[in-house]
């Protein structure tokens, strides 16, 4: 049995994505990301010198910002900075600018659904347009699980709200890293974050990783395609 979405969207689809860099010129970098109508911009300043208390100042240090479209941020949007900061420092190399403190700025501009893969999407965009070393990027994706057992990627805010249980997922995205392999193990085998809320079975979350797995190929290409054209604007510009 199919499941059927609203939109027409078969299971596996992501909505139609976007982004752009540079967008913002106090930041040393920005990015805008929309999947269909959720979008998200993400702002990068620093590295500036110095560290907050309880952090190494042998390292650099990252500090995230959720800023909501209205309202107080609560207790969703810390879980969200949490999430995000221990993301950003599992793909930046840490080493290069000691003691220093890099502020990366969440505005969401409006949420239909897979908000915070979407924030963590566009704060990649955002690194990159800043200068940061980065040991690889990430693409993140929402997986829902339907009361039928079946696997929804990248839902919308309705589809949210009808799943039993969902997670979010950041893959090291292939085609842009820099590592080596790992002890034989290629890095794509590995899951940088995995966050799930509700309740499944062992079962279901392999069946969500192995389909949010399978779409982070198109998101890759989105990544690769972006870079390459604002590249080539840059040269032209040059």
């Amino acid at each position: 049995m199919e499941i059927d979405r609203e939109d027409g969207r078969t299971p596996n689809q992501l909505r139609p994505l976007a982004c752009s860099r540079n967008i913002l010129h106090r930041p040393h970098g920005s990015a805008s990301w929309s999947q269909g109508d959720t979008k998200v911009l993400a702002a990068v300043y620093g590295p500036k010198p110095g560290t907050r208390k309880n952090e190494n100042p042998e390292k650099a240090c990252f500090e995230v910002i959720w800023k909501p479209k209205s309202g107080q941020i609560g207790k969703a949007e810390k879980e969200f900075e949490m999430i995000l900061k221990k993301t950003i420092q599992s793909i930046c190399v840490l080493t290069v600018n000691p003691n220093t403190t890099t502020s990366v700025i969440i505005q969401v501009v409006h949420d239909d659904g897979s908000l915070l893969p979407c924030a963590i999407n566009a704060a990649c965009a955002a690194l990159v347009d800043a200068g940061i070393p980065m040991k690889h990027l990430a693409v993140a994706i929402c997986c829902c699980l339907a009361d039928s057992g079946y696997v929804v990627l990248d839902p919308n805010k309705l589809e949210e709200k009808k799943m039993t249980a969902f997670a979010y997922l950041v893959f090291p995205n292939t085609t842009l890293s820099v590592l080596p392999e790992v002890e034989g193990e290629p890095v794509e085998h590995g899951i940088i974050t995995s966050v799930t809320h509700g309740v499944m079975s062992v079962d279901d979350y392999f069946l969500c990783v192995e389909n949010g797995r399978a779409a982070t190929a198109s998101l890759s290409a989105f990544f690769r395609k972006n870079f390459q054209q604002s590249q080539g604007a840059s040269s032209k510009a040059g």
